[in-house]
């Protein structure tokens, strides 16, 4: 019997039901030390243990998601001098492996790029990495594109 791959959706916290938003709280007070047994971590979110062993291995932050992938970023860039060399920059200082580049000509001040980004060594989650380059000066607009 071939088995089914399983089937992913990228979705909106707000429409997930409390068990499994509690799920994902409980896994990341696991992940970093502030829960030392599943037990305290359950107990710290109000969640039973049958409900977080039900979900544990189906539920991850997209941050965690992401890590050890290939992202693709679009970005809108301001066509000035350093930008582009701000935002490559920032990448490289949270460890963010740039693997392509693609920069259009510059129209009415504003320039499209295209940037294909490892995450596997970084140190910061995806989410982070895009508020980083968010708050570059000169960046208009920074959108995920792509993951493999």
């Amino acid at each position: 019997m071939n088995k089914k791959e399983p089937t992913f959706y990228l979705v909106q916290e707000d429409i997930l039901p409390e068990a499994i938003l509690k799920t994902v709280m409980a896994k990341e007070l696991l992940l970093k030390g502030a829960a030392h047994t599943v037990n305290e971590a359950v107990e710290k979110v109000d969640l039973s243990r049958s409900a977080f062993y039900k979900y544990k291995d189906k539920v991850f932050p997209f941050h965690q998601w992401s890590k050890g992938k290939i992202v693709t970023l679009a970005l809108l860039l301001e066509h000035r001098p350093g930008v582009l060399s701000t935002v490559l920059n920032s990448i490289a200082s949270v460890k963010g492996s740039i693997l392509t580049i693609n920069q259009n000509l510059p129209l009415q001040g504003l320039a499209n790029a295209t940037l294909s980004i490892e995450t596997a060594e970084m140190k910061q989650d995806l989410e982070d990495l895009l508020a980083i380059i968010r708050g570059v000066p000169g960046v208009q607009d920074v959108r995920i594109v792509g993951q493999n």
